[in-house]
């Protein structure tokens, strides 16, 4: 049977083309190791016609990512030309269950937002409606995803599972794009680490049942001693986005973290078909109090929020320490309308030590609602707005405090201004 060049390269077998006087290169002709690069559809045999399954294609092009692996280095380039790729079986982009073999180094690289599309459609039904598109168990670090929009065509059905116990971590997604009814975007999980994630210029659409990032999916560990043990989640960055989906949360950390958005546009386009899972869509939803030290911290800056809805929340935080700064955001678009003046979108429930919240430069709708408890008399502001602009109601209408021990308001304003 005769032997293709670019099969021939994939394989590994530099030797046999250097007798043939193939150049050793890329499969995707890129120079560099042979096997490097490879192509989904002329190397694994991948239809993308939005019809085939194409999910023993990606678990192929995966199994060679995974046999290149040395040193604990994984050395490959996943290729997706430009298609619609039908995807059933879950962990079909990414499956990695082998705590054993772990690697650090694997990217997947698309021909861009909608023009490489990946349908993920698990059967419905039992394993099926909870299955993942990816899994990390534990094995892979430096994971790269770019230019790709992944689409849930099974609702109910969730992009990614992390489980960490100090491996799984530093994941960047650029350019990529959800879209379709999710479980969870990414959910993360185990007792170490899953950290260090970074979105660029991607766009969050479709809707979710839980959150697209949800840290905490249960507190199951392996390492003896450690079970409970879930409050390592730091360092996710999200820059340039377009977050705009139906219903849902974005963000939620139930077990804590260092969070930074920065620039881009957040709307919720819809409502939630029921009143399951609290009903009202939050973009940043921290419900659990008590977390360990650095793992309460929130930054939002030069972002707009959209609210089409008086039941959106953009915040709503429990945290009873660290801090939560909004730097010039604005969620004003809608302050002509009628419900505006009710609007209560940003919640906080501060003890006494905090956490301490700043708004700096924002202009701000309706009300912010803070709930004390624990305070003590004569403790300083909790919260303080530097020149905000107020749209719906005066500065000494602004804060909604709500206590029930009759202490001070938390909240001081410097320079603002009202509508």
């Amino acid at each position: 049977m005769a032997v293709t060049r670019r099969a021939l390269l994939v394989s590994g077998t530099a030797a046999a083309a250097a007798a043939l006087g193939v150049a050793a290169c890329t499969a995707s002709g890129e120079e560099g190791e042979a096997g490097a690069v490879v192509d989904v559809v002329a190397d694994f045999g991948a239809k993308g016609d939005g019809r085939t399954d194409d999910t023993e294609a990606f678990r192929r092009a995966y199994r060679h990512a995974v046999s290149r692996v040395s040193g604990g280095v994984g050395r490959t380039v996943i290729d997706v030309p430009p298609g619609a790729y039908l995807l059933r079986g879950p962990g079909a982009l990414l499956d990695g269950n082998e705590p054993s073999r772990k690697a650090n180094g694997l990217r997947f690289r698309g021909a861009g937002k909608r023009i490489t599309e990946l349908v993920f459609q698990p059967e419905k039904g039992g394993e099926g409606a909870d299955a993942f598109l990816c899994r990390n168990d534990n094995m892979w670090a430096n994971l790269a995803f770019e230019g790709m929009t992944f689409r849930s065509a099974t609702p109910g059905a969730s992009f990614f599972l992390s489980y960490s116990e100090g491996q799984a971590q530093d994941y960047r997604f650029s350019a990529c794009e959800w879209t379709g009814e999710w479980t969870y975007g990414l959910a993360l999980d185990g007792t170490n680490t899953n950290s260090e994630m970074r979105w660029d210029a991607c766009r969050v659409g479709g809707a979710y049942r839980k959150a697209f990032l949800y840290s905490g999916l249960s507190r199951r560990s392996r390492a003896k001693g450690r079970q409970g043990q879930q409050d390592q989640f730091l360092n996710y960055w999200f820059t340039d986005m377009k977050v705009e989906y139906e219903w849902g949360n974005f963000l939620e950390f139930p077990y804590g973290g260092s969070i930074t958005c920065r620039g881009g546009s957040y709307i919720v386009t819809g409502r939630r078909p029921d009143a399951a899972y609290g009903g009202a869509s939050t973009f940043f939803r921290f419900p659990r109090a008590e977390h360990k030290d650095s793992v309460q911290r929130f930054h939002a800056q030069d972002i707009r929020f959209e609210i089409r809805d008086p039941r959106v929340r953009v915040i709503d935080c429990d945290w009873d320490d660290g801090t939560v700064h909004f730097s010039d955001c604005d969620d004003t678009s809608n302050a002509f309308k009628d419900f505006s003046a009710g609007v209560a979108a940003h919640r906080y429930r501060v003890g006494p030590r905090g956490p301490l919240v700043r708004y700096s430069m924002c202009r701000l709708v309706g009300r912010h609602r803070y709930e004390t408890q624990g305070r003590d008399t004569g403790a300083p502001p909790l919260a303080r707005y530097d020149m905000c602009a107020f749209r719906s109601r005066p500065q000494e209408d602004f804060a909604d405090v709500r206590s029930g021990d009759g202490l001070e308001t938390p909240v001081r304003f410097v320079d603002c201004v009202g509508p």
